[in-house]
């Protein structure tokens, strides 16, 4: 029997808001890590530095996470001894997995096109959670849905400006297998927690995961030297992100199927791409291409959203 609480949760309108503000904020993350790398003095070769950068805003996250969690519960959250386990997979999944790619990835590759294989995540986890956990039924409808959001991707690589045309392993490459591992995260979050807080799964594993990311920065010489009012304050907007973001897609996905929530990322990449091409001044790479590409990523998960479980 679902609370009141759940049942508030499942009803339409509450996922459209709820989703629909996490992939906002996700959206802002690709132009602000471009920039926090300006701000910070990161190369983009630099990856010890970039793993450090993304380790501290990780912590941060999962502080505040459990401080925000803690104040709307009115009791300190503390997770059992039973959920360590659940916990350190979700963090190498979702945090180390996901960002040590998605980092080093966003580094070599236009915010704008960041944002378009971004959208893959969506695909990825409905595959992973249809044929591999068995909670979606892949139907014909949802696979012309997933072939026409790889087409977009493999569209935005094919033609358009160069910079955006070419294929990169370190950047493309590293961008699918960071969407891979986040999917991954997505459908075991909805398998942890039928049994857990997902609230105090998604903070611990912040924490586990941003530490286990500014060791492995730290020790191969990652450093961040200009901590300035700006840097610091872009710092607690993305950890901020992060903590909010994660926190509802995981309340939302514990009481809903996979598909109805991850359906909503395709406002993820529609965000990120006008968002970076604002903020980061690369209007000009919004060329044909891109934009027929967004147009079957959002068909594609159009046709998702509306296949029936059949």
């Amino acid at each position: 029997m679902k609370n009141k609480t759940e049942k508030f949760l499942t009803k339409n309108w509450v996922v459209v808001i709820g989703a629909t503000i996490a992939c906002l904020l996700w959206g802002s993350a690709f132009p602000c890590i471009k920039i926090g790398y300006r701000l910070f003095e990161i190369k983009s070769n630099d990856i010890a530095s970039q793993m450090l950068f993304a380790g501290i805003r990780f912590t941060l996250a999962g502080i505040l996470t459990i401080i925000l969690g803690s104040l709307a519960t009115k009791e300190i959250l503390i997770p059992k001894v039973k959920s360590a386990k659940n916990i350190f997979n979700l963090a190498l999944m979702q945090t180390v997995g996901q960002y040590i790619f998605f980092y080093i990835g966003l580094a070599n590759i236009a915010g704008v096109k960041g944002s378009i294989l971004g959208s893959t995540r969506t695909f990825f986890a409905l595959l992973i959670a249809a044929l591999l956990f068995h909670q979606e039924k892949l139907t014909s409808k949802k696979l012309i849905a997933c072939i026409l959001g790889f087409a977009g991707v493999i569209l935005v690589n094919m033609t358009g400006n160069v910079e955006v045309g070419s294929f990169s392993f370190m950047g493309d490459g590293f961008m699918l297998l960071a969407n891979i591992s986040a999917a991954f995260a997505s459908v075991y979050i909805k398998k942890y927690s039928e049994q857990e807080n997902p609230v105090i799964l998604s903070g611990y594993q912040f924490i586990v995961g941003g530490i286990i990311l500014a060791i492995i920065g730290k020790v191969f010489g990652g450093q961040l030297d200009n901590f300035t009012v700006a840097s610091v304050s872009l710092l607690i907007y993305m950890a901020f992100i992060s903590a909010v973001a994660y926190s509802i897609w995981a309340l939302l996905l514990k009481v809903n199927p996979v598909s109805k929530v991850v359906v909503y990322g395709f406002l993820m990449p529609i965000f990120g791409v006008f968002l970076s091409a604002i903020i980061l001044n690369e209007l000009y790479l919004l060329g044909p291409s891109s934009l027929v590409a967004l147009v079957l990523v959002c068909l594609g998960i159009y046709l998702i959203s509306t296949a029936k479980e059949n």
